[in-house]
């Protein structure tokens, strides 16, 4: 158990940062101090207790990143309820599901999520309150939600009458071993549980994160991951609200030119991302560049080609806002060329590892020190690893954790929680990998995404897409086993094929050359046999790893 009470790491932050900037809406430019961010929960529990919200109910949380969705998820779990995020992504047949499953007495939405939903459909919820402006969309007969908001202000100043101080911040007393979160994944494999995490998994990543000065007091960080995925949450709001940072939520699609925009003018001073980001703004800007002629010639040039990767690091640094600290990649492995480019230029970047599960880190790494193609170390004095091999150095196996940050288990669902929790403490993580002595871990795929080869190889699709996913008109792609050979489904990419000339009857002619040029460079046992095209992109988890169950077909 760690020492620091989760809950009371907030309490302290806010009345230490009291007039510092919290949260900044980048859209709206709306910008919320810690003393308006502690009004506002303060508030809202107000309304919880009027709504007698006990301990141990659950409030789900729907929208887009905003400043008001950031102080609901503060203002439940601060009361010492449990907070339920639910993405927003989720079809609404799963949101429904999601809300009834947690037995959620409360629902705070965003006004385009509660268009979609039925509200027959949630009859254990007492009220729906609008992440707009908090108002109330709806309530159940016999509830005076609506009428108490209404006179919100009046009920503040008679809680308070002498005004509300840094004193009056003072916020539920419970244990770190308490449920703090239940959160629900979509996964490769399929529509997960509901991870149970306490105060101590998610502490024991908001304290890993301080100690290890990710963010600081007066640090600034935008936020664009979801943060109900607990890669966002964890890392882009719950340590920076423990330490004093200001966020600036970008609340809209990061593509490559918003994210370089939004970048220029934030200048954060640490970043957060997944794979997929990094990938673009590589294909789309870096690649084209390295590929013209005259740099191509002048990067074989001796001492040149070191002045000219220091220009394009340069270029690539100041993009990014010119003033963080590093980059940190988390939520699925980072293509090797990508990689192997920016360690190339010695662009300060590091590759995490992590799971809901974990709420989420296993493994990190410094720049400094990270070891390409690794996704870290193991997270010192927190958790520990085993990997099930004979030979964990040399030989993969299913990677195994346990440690402070490992869930509690799986809600309302003991049988899935005895397939992946074992009787000594270890999470299996179904990932498949090697680890070194001093526990930096290399990971290799998925357990149920392995293909066993005719000749008793182990295959790891995801290692021949990171390949083929580098070869000219290739967008995506997703490699699988048919009738005992490898075939690999393949989204173009339409706008290189048409760049090129490429028309649709020649495409096929021009993939055929991809192929073949692939499978010289793969074992014999991995080359692919054919390529079929696909007429979409794949539908992705929220990190942007394709769910793989879907295509099994």
């Amino acid at each position: 158990m760690i020492q620091q009470n989760f809950i009371k790491l907030y309490e302290a932050s806010f009345r230490e940062n009291w007039d510092l900037p919290a949260l900044t809406d980048y859209n709206e430019k709306r910008t919320f101090l810690y003393k308006e961010m502690a009004v506002e929960i303060a508030k809202l529990h107000l309304l919880f207790r009027h709504c007698q919200v006990r301990r141990g109910d659950k409030i789900a949380l729907i929208g887009k990143n905003t400043p008001r969705w950031c102080m609901a998820f503060m203002s439940v779990v601060t009361y010492g309820a449990i907070v339920v995020p639910i993405l927003q992504d989720f079809h609404p047949n799963d949101v429904q599901h999601i809300i009834n499953h947690s037995e959620a007495v409360m629902l705070f939405a965003g006004d385009h999520i509660w268009e979609n939903l039925e509200e027959e459909k949630l009859p254990q919820l007492r009220g729906i309150l609008s992440l707009s402006d908090y108002s109330c969309f709806c309530q159940r007969d016999g509830e005076d939600i609506a009428q108490y908001l209404s006179d919100m202000d009046a009920h503040f100043r008679d809680a308070y009458p002498a005004g509300f101080t840094q004193n009056d911040v003072q916020y539920a007393r419970l244990d770190n071993d308490k449920i703090i979160e239940l959160n629900y994944t979509s996964g490769t494999t399929g529509f997960t549980k509901g991870v149970m995490l306490t105060g101590n998994n998610l502490g024991g990543n908001v304290v890993f994160g301080m100690e290890s000065q990710l963010h600081y007091k007066g640090s600034r960080c935008l936020s664009f991951l979801p943060l109900a995925h607990a890669f966002g949450c964890a890392f882009d709001f719950l340590t920076p609200m423990a330490v004093g940072t200001h966020v600036i939520l970008l609340g809209k699609i990061p593509s490559p030119k918003i994210l370089l925009k939004a970048f220029e003018e934030v200048k954060p001073n640490l970043i957060l991302t997944v794979p997929l980001v990094l990938e673009k703004i590589y294909r789309k800007q870096i690649s084209p560049m390295l590929n013209k002629l005259p740099l191509k010639l002048a990067l074989n040039v001796p001492l040149l080609d070191g002045k000219i990767y220091g220009q394009i690091r340069k270029k690539l640094v100041d993009a990014f806002g010119g003033r963080f600290a590093q980059v940190i990649v988390g939520g699925a492995p980072l293509n090797p060329e990508v990689e192997a480019f920016l360690t190339k230029i010695k662009f300060p970047f590091t590759v995490g590892y992590g799971m809901t599960e974990c709420a989420p880190l296993i493994s990190y790494t410094h720049y400094t020190e990270f070891v390409p193609g690794s996704a870290g170390r193991i997270l010192p004095r927190i958790m520990e690893i085993r990997v099930d091999s004979p030979d964990p150095e040399n030989i993969s196996g299913e990677i195994w954790v346990r440690g402070e940050n490992v869930m509690k288990g799986y809600y309302k669902n003991p049988e899935a929680t005895a397939l992946v929790l074992d009787s000594d403490g270890w999470l299996h993580t179904g990932d498949m990998g090697t680890v070194t002595a001093d526990g930096t871990i290399f990971i290799r795929g998925r357990v149920k995404s392995m293909i066993l080869g005719s000749n008793g190889q182990n295959i790891y699709p995801e290692e021949i897409e990171a390949k083929l996913n580098n070869m000219p008109f290739i967008m995506e792609s997703l490699v699988k086993e048919k009738n005992g050979k490898l075939i690999a489904l393949v989204y173009p990419d339409y706008e290189a094929v048409d760049s090129y000339g490429i028309s649709n009857e020649d495409l096929p002619v021009a993939l055929e050359e991809v192929r073949q040029n692939l499978n010289k460079n793969v074992s014999p046992y991995e080359q692919i046999t054919a390529i079929q095209l696909y007429p979409t992109e794949f539908e992705k988890t929220p990190k942007k790893s394709i769910k793989r169950y879907l295509y099994d077909r």
